[in-house]
């Protein structure tokens, strides 16, 4: 399904790259080949072995987006009435039909919505949804909601996708710090947010402790043994995931402002064995409780146009139908606008599957504007966790019901 493209001016495919550096040669450092380093050539080959099959990309939109001002039910009265002065006017909107429309920010989003590409599902949240950021992000991470889960869903998904932990670098965190989500029994995931530069985020005072446990090599205990994993892991992938943002044309393109999602891009153009890439946003303009307006316009743009670039950039090195991106945040706000014209943390939102395997529409009950639950609220019609089955059975082709703890109801949005 791997379309290979040439790199410029070198007449080599980015696959014949890496079994040149398999056998011996391979990418320097800033471009050009040379000689290659072991763990470069360790990484090449595990690259050159296997296809990177179908991927997923998970941009997690922290701090609790407005699904009712980005999907608009303008069609319905009652949203009028709770938002007087925030709703989005009928003419404002970029229409689906007579019942919703986008917010009118989302031009790249929408257009992607009418090639078919983009499913919106409805409703979406938990039973007894905690009205915390951190601890609702946590229910979502781990899938266990109002319980508990050592592990993260994505780090899970890998144990399922590869029960051995033989294939490495499958998860990719962009991120200063590992989320959650990304926590596996027997993957290493591999974070960074600088691909020039990798650092583990760590205060101060505990870098010497980790230098000294980093330099022996024989593991002292478990704790010991995750940190020679991390350390031999980040080393093994450094210098190609450098390589990749060295050649990659999109990061020198002031029209493509891709958020973190430009680092999974040049990643996936060379070929990297990541099958799960987990993106938070950084700097979120999401928790709107005050003037949401302006905040909440801006944030939707950026967003909507850096999901677009990123699929036009597939499409430009041929993998658009290997990559499937879900999109979501921790909760959705209460349905009246409150007196500082923003809106107050609340239950269900909407979410987004986007890509050329999408079976693009609405799906979900839409929430009723007019029997609220739990202080002015949505009710949940969508179990996230029926998006995540989805995902892992529909898409990734892993079984759900063992990486979720029990089975749920799949939705039907993928066209294979």
């Amino acid at each position: 399904m791997t379309t290979r493209s040439r790199w410029s001016g070198c007449g080599v495919s980015r696959r014949d790259m890496m079994r040149i550096g398999a056998g011996g040669l391979g990418f320097g450092l800033f471009g050009g080949i040379g000689p290659v380093p072991q763990v470069l050539r360790q990484a090449s080959q595990a690259a050159a072995a296997g296809t990177s099959g179908r991927i997923l990309v998970v941009f997690e939109w922290f701090g609790g987006n407005d699904g009712l001002n980005t999907i608009v039910p303008y069609g319905d009265a009652m949203y009028y009435k709770h938002r007087p002065t925030i709703g989005i006017k009928e003419r404002d909107l970029l229409k689906i039909d007579a019942r919703v429309g986008w917010h009118k920010s989302m031009h790249g989003m929408k257009q992607l919505y009418d090639e078919g590409k983009v499913a919106i599902v409805q409703g979406v949240g938990y039973d007894q949804p905690s009205f915390s950021h951190f601890t609702s992000a946590s229910f979502w991470h781990t899938a266990a909601p109002n319980s508990g889960n050592e592990y993260g869903w994505i780090g899970r998904t890998a144990s399922a996708l590869d029960p051995a932990g033989t294939r490495e670098n499958l998860i990719v965190n962009i991120s200063d710090s590992q989320t959650l989500a990304v926590k596996a029994e027997k993957h290493v995931p591999l974070v960074f947010i600088d691909p020039m530069r990798f650092e583990r985020g760590v205060f101060a005072q505990e870098k010497p402790a980790l230098d000294v446990l980093a330099a022996q090599q024989s593991p002292a205990g478990d704790a010991h043994r995750y940190v020679l994993e991390v350390t031999r892991s980040a080393a093994q992938a450094s210098e190609v995931v450098r390589a990749a943002w060295s050649h990659y044309k999109g990061k020198d393109n002031p029209d493509l402002r891709l958020l973190d999602l430009d680092k999974v891009a040049a990643l996936i153009e060379a070929d990297f064995p990541t099958r799960l890439y987990y993106v938070p946003l950084r700097n979120s303009l999401f928790d709107t409780h005050v003037n949401q307006a302006a905040p909440h316009d801006r944030q939707l743009e950026y967003c909507s146009d850096a999901i677009a670039g990123f699929f036009q950039e597939m499409d430009r090195i041929g993998r658009a139908d290997d990559v499937v991106m879900y999109v979501y945040s921790e909760f959705g706000r209460r349905v009246p606008e409150n007196t500082s014209l923003g809106t107050d943390h609340g239950t269900a939102q909407v979410n987004f599957v986007i890509g050329n395997a999408v079976k693009g529409g609405l799906y979900g009950t839409p929430p009723s504007l007019t029997d609220l639950v739990l202080g002015d609220n949505l009710a949940t019609t969508v179990d996230f966790r029926q998006v995540y089955a989805t995902l892992i059975d529909g898409w990734l082709g892993a079984d759900a019901g063992k990486v979720l703890g029990q089975k749920f109801a799949t939705i039907g949005m993928f066209r294979v």
